[in-house]
């Protein structure tokens, strides 16, 4: 007898249906969210008892404190980027913009003080710039200064700091200074060729309203990822590290600037909600939490792929690296200054 066994059908294209093909055995979101609710009953004084250890109630506090505190600036911070890159064209900033390259560097960087955009925002908008004949110094500098400097930024830093006032004219400082010196490094330098910028924006195609809010919805979910695991980690250091650990580390100078940039860099965290995680570390000197506001918003993991994906690998591999050195040179010179 003929094997009567059914075939995934096409779907068009040569495609065939995934639904069909997973033979019953796919597991949709609901059924997932079952699956862990009934885990989390079954388990209830198992999970109850391991929370009720003191270790467990500081690392939640910890952690709780920094989301409530972060998460208004995140999201206040994602609506304004998504606005800017959306509704504000870049013809805009090449008609603003001095034409002479050393001129511009300054401006553009300065420009990031008043047009709020989160890092993950940053990166598209400076493709843009230079896909619409905006000399690559100013963009480059635009692309590092907006998520540093802009008001939603320094509001946040405020907040966090509020007995220490003079860290917010240190973060602008400091990150002004490095956004505009990585700019006149690339006019100087910098090669034509390594520099790629995609031939199509990110939103071509959508109408305004449909490519605002996906773009709110892309940075709320990614950059807020990023925040629940950089809060996770402040309070993992707070709660759970040795104290004799982190005193060796926060005790010497060099090595806690040092630390914490490299933490920066691995955390990701979207720099409305930073300020708050660098508040949360105590341990360590005014300038090595500096260090960690200014490297956050230029170099980390994420923006690290973006740059590559927007501009080239070989464009990211010589950028972030020298990023990283000029920012952690320039904080700890702005924090022996300033702080």
């Amino acid at each position: 007898m003929a094997d009567t066994k059914e075939v995934p059908q096409d779907t068009g294209g040569g495609r065939r249906d995934p639904a069909r093909a997973a033979d019953g055995r796919h597991l949709d979101s609901p059924l997932l969210l079952t699956l862990v609710l009934l885990t989390a009953v079954m388990l209830q004084d198992p999970v109850r008892g391991a929370l009720s250890a003191p270790v467990m109630q500081s690392w939640t506090t910890v952690f709780v404190a920094v989301l409530v505190q972060a998460l208004p600036f995140l999201v206040l911070g994602v609506l304004l980027s998504a606005a800017i890159a959306v509704f504000v064209p870049p013809s805009f900033f090449a008609r603003a913009l001095p034409r002479h390259p050393v001129l511009a560097v300054p401006v553009a960087g300065a420009a990031g003080a008043v047009l709020p955009g989160c890092e993950c925002a940053s990166v598209p908008v400076a493709g843009a710039l230079v896909r619409r004949g905006v000399t690559p110094a100013a963009a480059l500098a635009f692309l590092l200064s907006a998520p540093a400097i802009n008001p939603v930024v320094l509001t946040a830093t405020a907040v966090a700091f509020p007995r220490n006032p003079e860290m917010v004219l240190a973060r602008f400082a400091a990150s002004l200074l490095v956004a505009c010196a990585m700019g006149w490094l690339w006019h100087r330098l910098g090669r034509a060729d390594l520099l790629r910028p995609p031939a199509r924006a990110a939103h071509d195609g959508q109408g305004r309203g449909a490519a605002f809010w996906g773009s709110v919805r892309h940075d709320v979910m990614h950059a807020g990822g990023f925040l629940v695991v950089g809060a996770m980690a402040a309070a993992t250091l707070k709660a759970v590290v040795p104290a004799a650990w982190l005193r060796a580390a926060a005790d010497d100078p060099v090595l806690s600037v040092l630390a914490l940039a490299v933490l920066a860099v691995l955390l990701s965290i979207c720099s409305e909600a930073d300020a708050f995680v660098a508040a949360s570390l105590t341990q360590f000197s005014p300038t090595a939490r500096l260090a960690f506001l200014v490297v956050g918003p230029m170099v980390d993991l994420k923006l690290f792929a973006m740059q590559a994906g927007t501009f080239g690998r070989a464009f990211a591999l010589r950028f972030a690296p020298a990023t990283f050195a000029l920012a952690v040179a320039v904080s700890a010179l702005t924090g022996a200054v300033l702080l």
